[in-house]
């Protein structure tokens, strides 16, 4: 068994690599002490998440009204008038929670800049089930319902819905694509199934509300025959999709044009790992932090249709960036055969793992794998006040991605770098051991980056250890 290797000075270094950061174009004399000015994000707005939270809460008040007045008291006490009534109802607060669902992920900025990507990741996956669950019971309810007014049985009521009623058959293709997209969502399921095809199953999901929302307009209780109805939902609706195309594709596609950015180098960075460096046009005003991520799309013909979330390994220089690649599957394994000159179309940055997350003046970086390349670029970007530790995670030496790197930042600072080497079973990551690598981590930001099960278990020792959670920061980048 090969023990762990543990120490608090530099760790020999791996095998030598090219270097490619700073890039080839900045001249060799002052690689190591020019940084190129750049536009940092804006900083976090919670009062943004207040008056949106609000509006949210306005507009279910407003669907839910629509959906209860859309109700007489004769209907009610007709057959089947309460599974009716309810039906309606679940129909509606069904059709606003996938509005909601979908602005969680149409990457507003000031909601992404004060909540993170991740977070709103998280709130977009709770809800949506219970928006299913509410289409599901609109469904069921409103069979039932119809089905005692007519006397017929469930089965038979389904044939006549579907086939008689205009709308219908559409609006269950519409439903079965919004149920096709929570299915594959799961998490068991997720795990069996490629990236790309996830991806492309989504793509449907506009496709399912877009037919939903139709059959709503044009056979909906609340809104036939009630204009204010129809005005406020379809501007709901309408008002969602320019959100989306605003933020998921007009930005994008603006700050893709503006940057005209390009692969101009790919290096090994450690085994299965390369650094692709990326040339463009004003990338100073590009408002970047390290830390942060991109949705990438390299507009190669296998690759163009698919974006990528990478973190950024670097803070801008002299007209690179660059990322930091392992190959995990068929998409990152094909980055490593890109050729320079390959135009790449970008959606963000995002993300609150950045500097400005910090609640003091020392701080833990702890990366693993190739998540130890968001914590290279936050190292840039902390202030040079700021005492730092860095504690990075590898099977061996050279499995850790810019070691070299991280040597001459931390050396530069006066911080201290600790490297873990060896088996995953052999490596204890508790509050003890954290305790004895940082005496001191109690009064430190704690900044955690990596595999799911090693985030978990640095946060759970990092609490244990004393550190107020306000003050642990990790990003989830699996989305």
């Amino acid at each position: 068994m090969t023990a762990p290797h543990l120490s608090r000075q530099p760790p020999p270094k791996p095998p030598v690599r090219p270097r490619n950061w700073p890039p080839p174009s900045v001249p060799p004399s002052s690689r190591h002490v020019v940084r190129m000015p750049h536009r940092f994000p804006a900083p976090r707005r919670p009062l943004a998440v207040d008056a949106l939270a609000a509006a949210a809460g306005l507009g279910l008040g407003i669907s839910l009204a629509l959906g209860i007045s859309s109700q007489t008291v004769s209907a009610l006490h007709a057959p089947g008038g309460i599974a009716t009534a309810l039906g309606r109802v679940t129909g509606m607060l069904s059709g606003y929670a996938m509005v909601v669902i979908v602005l969680l992920s149409a990457r507003i900025p000031p909601l992404e800049r004060a909540l993170g990507q991740d977070r709103l990741i998280v709130w977009h996956r709770r809800l949506a089930p219970w928006g299913l669950y509410l289409l599901l019971a609109h469904a069921v309810l409103i069979t039932v319902g119809y089905a005692r007014a007519a006397k017929t049985g469930l089965l038979a009521e389904i044939g006549q819905l579907l086939w008689s009623y205009a709308g219908i058959l559409s609006a269950t293709v519409g439903s079965a694509l919004l149920l096709a997209a929570g299915v594959t969502s799961y998490r068991r399921a997720r795990r069996r199934m490629k990236y790309e095809t996830w991806w492309a199953v989504h793509l449907y999901t506009y496709l399912g509300l877009g037919l939903s929302f139709i059959h709503q307009i044009d056979t909906g209780a609340p809104f036939v025959g009630h204009p204010l109805a129809t005005t406020w939902w379809t501007s709901l609706w309408v008002g969602a999709l320019v959100v989306v195309l605003t933020f998921r594709v007009g930005l994008p596609l603006y700050r893709s044009v503006r940057h005209d950015l390009r692969v101009a180098q790919i290096s090994p960075a450690g085994p299965n790992t390369w650094s692709i460096v990326l040339s463009g046009r004003h990338l100073e005003k590009l408002p970047t932090a390290g830390g942060q991520f991109m949705m990438w799309r390299f507009l190669r013909r296998e690759l163009w249709w698919q974006a990528h979330p990478y973190s950024l390994s670097a803070t801008p220089q002299a007209g690179h960036l660059r990322i930091t690649v392992k190959e995990l599957g068929d998409h990152s394994t094909a980055l490593s055969c890109l050729t320079p000159g390959t135009r790449v179309a970008f959606e963000g940055p995002y993300g609150v793992f950045t500097a400005d997350a910090r609640q003091s003046r020392n701080v833990l970086l702890v990366g693993a794998g190739v998540g130890a390349t968001p914590i290279r670029a936050l190292l840039d970007d902390l202030p040079r006040d700021t005492h730092v530790v860095v504690l990075l995670r590898g099977t061996r030496p050279e499995d850790i991605a810019h070691l070299d790197e991280f040597e001459r930042l931390v050396t530069k600072r006066r911080g201290l770098l600790h490297t873990l080497t060896g088996p995953r079973h052999t490596l204890r990551l508790d509050a003890p051991s954290l305790h004895t690598l940082v005496p001191d981590i109690a009064g430190r930001d704690v900044f955690v980056c990596g595999p799911d099960e090693f985030t978990r278990r640095v946060v759970t020792a990092a609490r244990d250890a004393g550190v107020p959670a306000a003050h642990i920061h990790h990003e989830d980048f699996t989305f």
